[in-house]
């Protein structure tokens, strides 16, 4: 019985294996462990090096607005640039024109982004983290003017790998992610006397390039580029169209780490790293499955609504219910271990065991919502699919305002822990407001058949 059993299994494993979609997240979803493995292994020496540091405190504000102008607009761009160029390519049109407009339009917006932020760099700084000394704010800004030119990087990297992912050439496309890390680690074991204060920044500049260089050089092997005189179609203006919506969503989604951020530097000082530190695991886990999933998904379903809708829905439920299922297995397993988990990553030199007891209970309570904001991830690759980013939009707002109100009303009696908190129960109601969006997509579509 046994053997059968196991002859089963195996069998099914083999089917599995020959399936694209399910390779192409095996590819993904290995390197990405790979990835993320080797970036715990930098914040070891982050956290070895820095402890819960004023100068940690400030490199991670400065990430903040370039970080943010990539999550919000530069993949806003991407997401909406990889269902419509399918389609593109399914009419029958040109590529060259259509990539020629998302080119100028990633160029400008880095263009004119980086000029906002050198303009008003200082206004932000004094609004969201005040009553702070002037070495605070002087250690932000050098570090992030260091940072700026890897806004242009990103952004064009995130495009190029965009071009792959289409191409189903999902292992190169994901090995570049490895450069920025390996760049930190380096320069941090290498090089920290000479870059100082600044290492953090200068090590996220050259990952940056680097990564930028090697995708440029395989999108050009693969002869990905296609470039020409740029021509607006009826396609093409979708895509426009669509931006608004889907940058407000994002803008509205990425402004709740501005808000967490502004919160938690009210407290004292180190709490923004404990929450760093605190939310590596629930990252890590997420990051997994939706680098895997992000990369693969958002081709799959939009090849797939073209082809058959009902069946691209049918899809969509029955892999939520098997990520939701595994993803609370691993939230059980997490909280058990979870004092184990940063005590072993962490606990060396600046990181004491008073440090390890906030940030184990800091990451207990970001555990809980990593079965929910997974399921919210998925959706909403499957909503930019079919075009839905107006909705995105709407709600995205309920979670920044929903955000804010219970920040206000956690931190007070719960300190850092209650930001935390704040995010998981947010998360919870957000993933349950897409899911009856969706759900009722496929009902309205069921009448209509």
């Amino acid at each position: 019985m046994f053997l059968s059993f196991l002859k089963t299994g195996l069998h099914r494993i083999k089917g599995l294996a020959k399936q694209p979609l399910v390779l192409n997240f095996a590819i993904v979803g290995g390197l990405t462990v790979l990835m993320k493995l080797l970036g715990f292994y930098k914040e070891t020496i982050v956290a070895s090096t820095f402890g819960l540091s004023e100068l940690l405190d400030t490199f991670l504000i400065a990430m903040l607005i370039p970080t943010f102008v990539q999550n919000v607009f530069i993949n806003a761009l991407k997401n909406i640039f990889i269902p419509n160029y399918i389609i593109e390519l399914k009419n029958g049109n040109k590529p060259s024109h259509f990539q020629s407009i998302v080119f100028i339009v990633t160029a400008v917006f880095c263009v004119v982004f980086c000029l906002l932020i050198v303009a008003f760099s200082d206004v932000f700084l004094d609004l969201l983290f005040p009553n702070h000394e002037e070495g605070y704010y002087s250690l932000i800004r050098k570090q992030l003017y260091i940072i700026l030119p890897c806004i242009f990087f990103w952004g064009f990297s995130t495009l190029l790998n965009g071009l792959l992912e289409i191409s189903n050439r999902y292992f190169l496309s994901s090995v570049g992610a490895f450069f920025q890390v390996i760049a930190i680690i380096v320069c941090l074991s290498f090089f920290k006397e000479q870059m100082g204060n600044m290492v953090l920044a200068i090590a996220t500049l050259i990952g940056s390039f680097l990564s930028f260089i090697f995708v440029l050089i395989v999108a050009l092997t693969y002869k990905e580029i296609k470039l020409s005189t740029p021509k607006l179609n009826s396609n093409s203006r979708l895509m426009i169209r669509q931006l608004p919506p889907k940058i407000s969503s994002g803008l509205l989604a990425g402004l709740n780490n501005f808000v967490d951020q502004f919160f938690a530097a009210q407290l004292v000082v180190g709490s923004l790293s404990a929450i760093n530190y605190g939310i590596k695991i629930p990252s890590f886990t997420i990051s997994i499955l939706m680098i895997a999933l992000g990369k693969v998904l958002l081709p799959h379903f939009s090849r797939q609504l073209s082809d058959n809708t009902l069946r691209a829905y049918s899809q969509l439920f029955k892999m939520l219910k098997l990520l939701f299922l595994w993803a609370s297995v691993l939230v059980i397993i997490g909280t058990y271990f979870s004092s184990d988990i940063i005590r072993i990553l962490f606990e060396r030199n600046a990181f004491g065991p008073e440090d390890t007891k906030v940030v184990a209970n800091i990451q207990i309570i970001a555990l809980i919502y990593i079965p929910f904001h997974i399921c919210t991830l998925v959706l909403s690759r499957f909503l930019t699919s079919i075009n839905k980013n107006t909705f995105m939009a709407w709600t995205s707002l309920f979670w920044l305002i929903g955000n804010i109100i219970l920040n206000s009303l956690l931190i007070k009696p719960y300190g850092v822990y209650g930001l935390v908190m704040a995010t998981t129960i947010i998360y919870i109601i957000n993933s349950s407001i897409y899911m009856f969006y969706t759900y009722k997509q496929y009902s309205d579509l069921i009448k209509t058949k």
